[in-house]
């Protein structure tokens, strides 16, 4: 007999099908079906992407578009979430069709949420009321008279049970117990004689505890010779080490978008992960301003998009499978003020031919960063959004390894401020 899979219809995202992760024989064994939207498909312009998914994805994929009930359910939920902006129209499609396959499979919106912050569920699930028939009237009456028959036979076996218990407790009163030195001589045997008796599984027992404990000490921990088989239960999805039963899943959406996990999750629907893991809970990091307590999720940003200051931090937010956003706050955070010893140096001009540059002693005021609006800001961005389309097969292109600059300026983000020190060794 084959085993139930664990889910029945997986949702995926764009991301699981162009990295291949998981892998098509990964999903056919973990699912019954599997279902996208069709602008997925065209949203691939790899031709070798394009050919995998052709040959081996496509035989078993089944595209289906959402109806537009779905899609303005999913729109309206996310304006409320504040993710309709990052979401586009493929990704709203995706979590639509997840939402009208949880109705269809599970007979309604009863398990879901109609809006953010909801704290039960909409409804309860649909009882499934089976016709009553002749048959099952008369094993109902059959089984009550079988259950009086069982009344009356244990109420006669406690009136005899009574009865014996009286009469023992008659003759017991009447005997009389002797003192005697030859019962007190046969007790002490007795009563040393049991202690002995106990005390032999007591010496054995620790024995057979260690023996156990040896066998299974490596249960939990990850040894070579355990290690593919911990690869294999990551990567099937085995969460039998719980122990609890799980039931199936009618309805999962496989993606790594925090937007779209964000709305699946605060609508209650299923989330799966890359490695086929049930997702729960959400963690994550975003930006949050130092000065004025204002987040974002843009994680290439330098300026607080409020205030304009760069007190940027990065913070680890949450979210729960009741759709509740937090954010992890350290408990004694100090702000860094790391390069605010040294005022900063007045403008000072250079000269046209070059010799005498700006910026003070040492050059160090030169071409300082301070504002988002800077040209020099915006010339650096520029300039670094050209060399990420640099051709790789370019005749006059040399690698970062060779060049030296692949660990200048913290990875391509330029330096706002003066720095830590005025004295500090320039490159």
């Amino acid at each position: 007999m084959e085993s139930q899979k664990p889910v029945h219809t997986i949702v995926l995202d764009t991301g699981a099908i162009i990295r291949n992760n998981p892998t098509v024989s990964t999903l056919l064994a973990q699912s019954e079906q599997i279902v996208t939207v069709p602008a997925i498909i065209t949203e691939i312009r790899d031709a070798a992407t394009r050919t995998r998914v052709e040959t081996q994805l496509m035989p078993f994929l089944t595209i289906r578009s959402p109806n537009p009930t779905s899609i303005k359910f999913v729109t309206d939920f996310a304006r409320r979430t504040g993710d309709l902006d990052v979401l586009s129209k493929p990704d709203i499609q995706i979590v639509a069709l997840a939402y009208e396959l949880e109705c269809e499979r599970n007979g309604g919106d009863w398990r879901l949420r109609k809006a953010p912050g909801q704290k039960g569920m909409n409804g309860k699930p649909p009882v499934k009321e089976e016709p009553k028939t002749e048959e099952t009237e008369t094993k109902q009456e059959g089984g009550a008279e079988i259950k009086d028959g069982k009344s009356e036979a244990t109420t006669e076996q406690a009136q005899e049970s009574t009865d014996a218990v009286q009469q023992i407790s008659e003759d017991l009163a009447q005997t009389k117990i002797e003192e005697t030195g030859q019962t007190a001589t046969q007790v002490e045997p007795t009563s040393d004689a049991q202690p002995a008796e106990a005390t032999q599984p007591t010496e054995s027992a620790p024995q057979e505890a260690a023996e156990d404990s040896g066998e299974d000490s490596d249960g939990g921990w990850i040894t070579p010779s355990n290690l593919k088989k911990h690869q294999e239960k990551d990567l099937s999805g085995n969460t039998s080490s719980t122990g609890d039963p799980q039931s199936v899943l009618q309805v999962a959406t496989l993606t790594t978008d925090f937007a779209m996990q964000n709305v699946l999750l605060q609508i209650n629907l299923n989330l799966l992960s890359p490695t086929m893991q049930r997702v729960k809970h959400l963690k994550t990091y975003i930006l949050r301003c130092h000065a004025c307590f204002c987040t974002t999720k843009e994680m290439s940003k330098q300026f607080c998009p409020r205030c304009g200051s760069p007190t940027l931090t990065r913070v680890a937010c949450s979210t729960s499978s009741n759709g509740e956003f937090k954010l992890h706050l350290k408990k004694n955070m100090q702000w860094n003020t790391r390069g605010d010893r040294f005022s900063i140096p007045k403008p000072v001009h250079g000269s046209a031919n070059g010799r005498v540059q700006g910026g003070g002693k040492g050059h160090w005021g030169n071409e300082l960063i301070l504002a988002e609006d800077q040209k020099e800001f915006t010339r650096h961005y520029e300039q670094e959004k050209r060399k990420k389309e640099r051709d790789l097969m370019d005749e006059d292109y040399l690698p970062s390894i060779l060049t030296g600059d692949r660990h200048r300026n913290g990875g391509g983000r330029m330096r706002v401020g003066g720095g830590r020190n005025v004295n500090s060794k320039k490159r």
